[in-house]
C-alpha cells in the first residue's frame, strides 16, 4: 500500500465521521424541539443521545492512540534503518513536521513518503478525529 492509498483512507475515514457528527446533531436537535413542545420522553432520549456521544468521544481516542501507536512502530523502524541526519534530530514531542525527502533516500522511500503525507503527519502530532469532543461542545 502507498502513501497516497492511506492518504486518501484516512480522508474517508474523516468525511464518515463528520457526516455521523451531522447525523448525530441532526437527531440531538429534533430531541431539542421535542422536549421543548412538552415530549417527557425527549429529555430522557437526549441524555442517551449523550451516552452514545460519550461513547463515539472514547472510541476516538482509542483510534488516535491506535494510530500514534502505529506512527511510533514505524518511527522506530525508520530510526533503526539509514535516516539522514536531519531526521534522527526531529525532537520526540513531534512539534515540527517531518522533513520530506526524496524517494529511495538511504532505501526508506515508502516509508518516508508515508511519513510526510497527510496521514503520516496525523500521526505524528497526535491529531484525532474530534467528533465526540465537538458533538458533546455543540449539543450539550
Amino acid at each position: 500500500m502507498d502513501p497516497e492509498t492511506v492518504d486518501q483512507n484516512y480522508a474517508q475515514l474523516q468525511h464518515q465521521g463528520q457526516q455521523t457528527a451531522a447525523l448525530i446533531q441532526a437527531l440531538a436537535g429534533k430531541l431539542q424541539a421535542a422536549a421543548a413542545a412538552g415530549d417527557t420522553n425527549a429529555r430522557e432520549w437526549m441524555l442517551d443521545l449523550k451516552e452514545i456521544t460519550l461513547g463515539v468521544q472514547q472510541e476516538e481516542g482509542q483510534v488516535s492512540l491506535l494510530l500514534q501507536s502505529i506512527h511510533s512502530m514505524v518511527d522506530n523502524h525508520v530510526q533503526a534503518t539509514t535516516v539522514p541526519p536531519e531526521y534522527q534530530q526531529q525532537p520526540p514531542q513531534y512539534q515540527q513536521q517531518p522533513p520530506q525527502y526524496q524517494q529511495g533516500a538511504g532505501g526508506m522511500g515508502g516509508l518516508q513518503r508515508f511519513l510526510g503525507g497527510g496521514f503520516g503527519r496525523a500521526i505524528v502530532t497526535g491529531a484525532g478525529f474530534g467528533i465526540g469532543d465537538d458533538l458533546i461542545n455543540k449539543i450539550f
